[in-house]
């Protein structure tokens, strides 16, 4: 099922929280727990499905691949990826003004005026 599809599960926010408390303190490491893998297990935290995705030369491209749709980032809402640039990576947003990125200790967090791609989840 292609993201498009995917809808967003009942306890989507109950299941977003308890991702982003067991990754709070979680650093930033290459190959197990990097931006893609955060996007993707909050994907998997609302809608309950893993999405599929194709290698891309950027993150952008990449998100792409997954099937959401791309959205404007001020009408981005909790649950929703996001990409913040320089360095480019991939975060999830956490409610209308804030959106949490995989950091070198544990989660960071960033205004959502510093992302400039947003996707749909569910």
């Amino acid at each position: 099922m292609t993201g498009l599809l995917a809808g967003r599960l009942p306890d989507w926010p109950e299941r977003l929280a308890a991702l982003v408390m067991a990754a709070e303190h979680r650093p930033f490491d290459d190959a197990r727990w990097n931006c893609g893998r955060f996007a993707m297990a909050a994907v998997v935290a609302c809608t309950g499905r893993r999405p599929s995705w194709q290698h891309r030369p950027t993150l952008a491209a990449m998100a792409d691949t997954t099937g959401h749709p791309r959205v404007p980032v001020p009408f981005a809402r909790a649950g929703d990826v996001v990409l913040a640039a320089d360095p480019d990576r991939l975060g999830v947003v956490l409610d209308a003004g804030r959106a949490a990125f995989v950091g070198p200790a544990g989660l960071l967090r960033l205004p959502i005026t510093a992302c400039t791609i947003a996707w749909r989840v569910g």
